[in-house]
């Protein structure tokens, strides 16, 4: 056993490395980091990944499936094959010039602490295990066991092993607070500087209103009078002006406020392509992008409707009875709730509804689960994401990368409210979005804060 610890004492550096500078840590990484990441090894700048046996035993497991962590597996596999190219991991093989190494490490027994403590011989104490192995035999190195798993993370800390959630893919507070506040105010404009604002269709160059600083793309704004009068307006990135937004109606759908107005003015530019609408429930974020879609739809060949299905209790799809409509119906129904409000502002048979109903017999009005877009080109599609804070960076990225030409892509949801296990408010997709496409002439985000379902849903999201 000293011999092998010997050679786990800093093994990828050679003597005259150490001297001139601190060893690399150690990151031991855990499973759900790999489901979350395929390419999360590549994300420890030069510090050095250890892979415990048990991470790859759990990874063979999720590898048939056809789902997204289906995927992750099989390409998290087939990168570390391409990598070790008939090399041998026992010494580490390079992730690459400015990276660390990589190694498979094998199983370690539990201390005794471990044994006293943590009963149960499951893959979550074997991964803890091997990182307090890597701890106590590597006393040059520092050994951080990196876990989505809140309490496999308390349970490393009661052990005395460090360890941190995966830190690559999270926005920093201050950064989400600002895409929060993406709409901006300025008070106290002169009444002339508002009507010509009000009278003019190409809008007013930002400096004539006394912005001082060029906006954002798709900037918007609330600008009050001396009277305390609000108009609401939309930086122009092609002209360098600003916009009045005017109010108007889809499908039957009037905005009720603020947000409302800016929402819909997004969703009906032909100009902005990738559209966030974030904020708690009954905000009117689904209603609203349905409405848009729905009014355009002269302008697309499909509309299609979708929401990422996360079974109750980890009960998967299969388990349940009936066909596959039967299964995915339950989880659907929020989308369809929102087509029933908007059916109900037309009378029976007004050709509105015929068109809504003609639609969806030709299926160029869908509402699908999410699973079902993997492998899909999207062109001329209007897109609506229901619940998007529920998928992981990747996940957005795999939707955004299958719009071709013409499509638009709505993505909505509360970075609040989160249904999966291993995301937060920091980690989720919606918000790596925001984050990323700010400022993008193609992108525009609207933070929704005033409910519109109903006193009582208004009050709960206050209050509870």
């Amino acid at each position: 056993m000293a011999g092998k610890a010997l050679r786990h004492t800093h093994p990828f550096k050679n003597a005259e490395d150490r001297q001139q500078q601190r060893p690399p840590k150690i990151f031991v990484l855990d499973t759900n980091v790999i489901l979350h990441d395929s390419h999360s090894i590549f994300n420890f700048q030069d510090n050095d990944i250890y892979i415990p046996v048990s991470v790859i035993e759990e990874l063979d497991k999720f590898k048939k499936g056809d789902d997204n962590l289906g995927f992750n597996a099989r390409a998290f596999v087939r990168e570390l094959d391409r990598i070790s190219d008939n090399t041998l991991f026992d010494q580490g093989i390079s992730l690459g010039k400015g990276r660390g190494h990589i190694k498979i490490e094998m199983g370690h027994g539990y201390t005794q602490a471990m044994k006293d403590s943590l009963i149960d011989d499951i893959p979550d104490h074997r991964i803890i295990a091997t990182a307090v192995w890597l701890r106590d035999n590597t006393p040059d190195r520092k050994v951080i066991l990196v876990t989505k798993d809140v309490n496999m993370r308390l349970k490393a800390k009661a052990l005395g092993l460090m360890a941190q959630d995966y830190l690559s893919d999270k926005v920093e507070e201050k950064r989400i607070v600002r895409t929060e506040k993406e709409v901006l105010t300025v008070r106290n404009m002169r009444d002339q500087l508002i009507h010509r604002l009000d009278s003019s269709p190409d809008g007013v160059p930002y400096s004539e209103l006394g912005i001082r600083r060029r906006p954002a793309c798709n900037q918007y704004y609330r600008i009050y009078d001396s009277a305390r009068n609000v108009t609401l307006a939309r930086y122009d990135n092609r002209n360098r002006c600003v916009i009045k937004v005017r109010p108007r109606i889809a499908y039957g759908i009037t905005p009720r406020n603020d947000e409302q107005t800016l929402a819909l003015d997004a969703i009906m530019n032909p100009d902005i392509r990738l559209i966030a609408l974030t904020g708690r429930a009954g905000t009117g974020k689904t209603l609203l992008a349905l409405a848009g879609a729905l009014e355009q739809a002269g302008n697309f060949e499909q509309i299609l409707l979708s929401r990422p299905v996360i079974p109750l209790k980890n009960q998967e799809l299969g388990f349940l009875p009936g066909s596959v409509d039967d299964k995915i119906g339950p989880y659907m129904l929020p989308l369809f709730d929102n087509l029933a409000v908007i059916k109900s502002c037309f009378a029976p048979g007004s050709k509105e509804l015929a068109q809504i109903e003609d639609m969806q017999k030709k299926e160029k009005l869908l509402i699908n689960p999410l699973a079902y877009i993997r492998g899909r080109s999207l062109g001329n599609v209007f897109f609506i994401v229901d619940e998007s804070q529920n998928l992981t960076p990747h996940e957005v990225k795999t939707i955004i990368t299958r719009a071709g030409e013409g499509t638009k892509i709505v993505f909505t949801g509360d970075i609040y409210q989160i249904d999966q296990p291993y995301l937060d408010f920091n980690s989720n997709g919606l918000t790596h979005l925001c984050d990323k496409f700010f400022g993008q002439s193609v992108f525009a985000h609207i933070n929704m804060t005033k409910g519109e379902r109903s006193e009582l849903s208004e009050l709960a999201g206050k209050l509870l």
